[in-house]
């Protein structure tokens, strides 16, 4: 297991895509670790940023990295659009062997959830899977494996399902005892380079 850094620390989540191209990259913090993986935090106003696109994090969130790897659970508090559950399918999520870095292969696939119904003319609303089309666009483009995909898939669905369910850790009460510890570190700006 890679070192962690000290809980309360400033890190990066840097996702890139199959070829290795540079995706999103979060400003973050380290909250600790449970059951489930480890957690970390964006508060309000914290950077993300990929080539073509950036913005400023309107909501406190918090990031389930499980060990396994292959998603990130991340769990808005008070998002302006509804948005609670927003799960990014991924590949080789891991720590780097510099402990202020998790990086990984963003795999297209969300799982997505909102808090209340919206306009239908906005999208869809409730608890569902995103970005089929570039999913089966890129499977072409980057050449998935087959076996990848398959277990990518079954786990989408599997999560769609839990998240649906709200059975821990998709439960409003395990994200939230971390929400709450990310907003008991009063944090303001990062210091780190955006």
């Amino acid at each position: 297991m890679s070192a962690r850094p000290e809980p309360g620390a400033e890190m990066i989540f840097q996702w890139r895509k199959w070829d290795g191209s540079t995706h999103w990259r979060h400003e973050c913090v380290y909250l600790g670790t449970d059951e489930w993986g480890d957690w970390i935090g964006q508060p309000i106003g914290w950077h993300s940023i990929r080539p073509g696109a950036q913005f400023h994090a309107e909501a406190s969130n918090v990031t389930l990295v499980p060990a396994s790897g292959d998603f990130a659970l991340t769990v808005n508090r008070d998002h302006p659009f509804s948005m609670r559950v927003y799960i990014d399918l991924g590949w080789d999520i891991h720590w780097a062997d510099d402990p202020l870095l998790a990086t990984g292969i963003d795999m297209d696939l969300d799982v997505i959830r909102l808090e209340r119904d919206r306009d239908p003319a906005d999208g869809p609303s409730g608890t569902w899977v995103d970005d089929r089309d570039e999913w089966a666009e890129h499977s072409i483009r980057y050449g998935y494996p087959a076996d990848i995909m398959a277990h990518l898939e079954e786990l989408t669905l599997d999560l769609e399902a839990q998240v649906r369910a709200q059975v821990a850790p998709f439960d409003d009460a395990t994200a939230d005892v971390w929400l709450d510890r990310l907003e008991a570190l009063h944090l303001d700006r990062p210091r780190l380079d955006a």
